[in-house]
Parts: structure tokens; C-alpha cells; sequence
């Protein structure tokens, strides 16, 4: 069975930080590419950051370059989402994603074949 979980969302006062987890199973996660989004009230779904192993470095859009911070453990299956001095407009569901497309050039762009549930994040002014 395939899954992506995601888990690490909260209530955080603005200027603080909160660290995403996504967990995949039921497919190979070294020949996917693995996206975070988000999704408020009233806006787009908007690309955050995408992260690959056949890529040179992992993409940010640039409303959180600096400040969040992508990374992953290939051996638990899990990519996190290190997300710091958090800003009101940061609130969203933040979903995790996977790609068969190993590259993470236009992330916001692609098809994936995989998504999360989802992780609610609030930041507080």
C-alpha cells in the first residue's frame, strides 16, 4: 500500500519554528522525486520546496528561501520540512508529495502520483 504521512504541524507564534515530517511507504523512495505544498483559504496551492536525490540541491520557492529548510532520511523513508522564523501568511495545510519524475525543476508544475493528507500549520501574529 502506498502512503505518504505527514505529521508536525501546529500553533506557533509568529518568528518561531516547526520541523514537518513526511513518511512514505509501499514504493521506492529513492526514484521519486518528494515536493511540499500548501494550500490556505483563498489562495493557489503553492510549490514550498522539493527535494532529490538526482538533483544538485534541493528547490525553494522563493517566499520561503532562507527560511525553511528541506532535507531527508533515506533510510527511515521520511523527508522533513525544517520551517523557521515562521510568518502569518506561512498558515496553510502543508501536503507532501511524490513524483516518478526524479527531478525537482519545476516542481510546482509536475504530476505527482502520490499525495498526503495533509498537516495543519497556524502562525499566530
Amino acid at each position: 500500500e502506498v502512503q505518504l504521512v505527514e505529521s508536525g504541524g501546529g500553533l506557533v507564534q509568529a518568528g518561531g519554528s516547526l520541523r514537518l515530517s513526511c513518511v512514505a511507504s509501499g514504493f521506492t523512495f529513492d526514484d521519486y522525486a518528494i515536493a511540499w505544498f500548501r494550500m490556505s483559504p483563498g489562495k493557489e496551492r503553492e510549490g514550498v520546496s522539493c527535494i532529490s536525490s538526482r538533483d544538485f540541491r534541493p528547490a525553494y520557492a522563493d517566499s520561503v528561501k532562507g527560511r525553511f529548510t528541506i532535507s531527508s532520511d533515506n533510510a527511515k523513508n521520511t523527508v522533513y520540512l525544517q520551517m523557521n522564523s515562521l510568518k502569518p501568511a506561512d498558515t496553510a495545510v502543508y501536503y507532501c508529495a511524490a513524483s516518478r519524475y526524479h527531478y525537482c525543476s519545476g516542481f510546482g508544475r509536475i504530476l505527482y502520483d502520490y499525495w498526503g493528507q495533509g498537516t495543519q500549520v497556524t502562525v499566530s501574529s
